[in-house]
């Protein structure tokens, strides 16, 4: 769960990008590492191999310091969705505060996409993650293509009440409404258990415009903000 260092005053967020091989994991990470100010990211790792474009994962630190003085960072993650690296999905999925399920929007993806959740659910479960108390987030992803299912992902989300959120993440469209409705769930989570805001010091607006005052959101539902401190 989420790291805190009190010498420091630094907290550390991690959210895993998980699903299917070529659901668009990897691409909703190049698309936001295109967004974001170099000035508060650090460098995207990306292993392409013949058999997946992700061989381990993917990490990219965004940070910021609120006004209280504190220092937070946001680590991205994606796993890798061939079957044979099930171990370093598990690995990857340790300590995450909030996940990203990236699924094809695709009837014909119906199978892999319930398999891959399901797969989640149990290496959540391995880590000791509790999934209906992780925030949880299911992108809708390739809405620009055919044959596309209608039922929001009906047989995931029995039991849980993961919001919905559809995208084209090759033209970049709704991956930051994903990132957005994922941080905002992992604030309410993690205020309720740490207390961020009677804690830390750090409300949900704050939060939430430290990181995308340093975005760009052009072309989004999401509104610009001003310039964090």
């Amino acid at each position: 769960m989420v790291q805190f260092n009190n010498d420091i005053r630094e907290i550390a967020v991690k959210v895993v990008y998980y699903g299917p091989a070529l659901s668009g994991k990897t691409t909703n990470l190049q698309a936001l590492f295109q967004k974001i100010d170099s000035k508060v990211r650090g460098r995207l790792m990306t292993l392409d191999t013949k058999d997946d474009r992700t061989l381990f994962f993917d990490m990219m630190p965004v940070f910021f310091r609120s006004a209280s003085g504190v220092k937070v960072k946001l680590k991205l993650y994606t796993v890798p969705g061939q079957v044979m690296h099930e171990s370093t999905r598990r690995i990857v999925l340790q300590g995450t505060d909030a996940v990203a399920f990236v699924a094809d929007a695709r009837r014909s993806e119906s199978g892999p996409t319930l398999a891959y959740w399901n797969n989640m659910l149990r290496n959540l479960e391995a880590n000791g993650l509790d999934p209906k108390a992780l925030p949880i987030v299911i992108q809708k992803n390739k809405m620009d293509l055919p044959d596309l299912r209608d039922d929001d992902f009906a047989d995931l989300r029995q039991g849980l009440s993961a919001p919905v959120l559809p995208a084209v993440a090759i033209r970049g469209e709704g991956v930051l409404e994903t990132l957005h409705a994922v941080l905002q769930l992992c604030y309410r989570n993690l205020d309720k258990t740490v207390g961020l805001a009677s804690r830390w010091r750090i409300s949900e607006k704050e939060f939430l415009d430290s990181v995308f005052s340093h975005v760009d959101v052009k072309g989004t539902g999401l509104q610009p903000t001003g310039t964090a401190t």
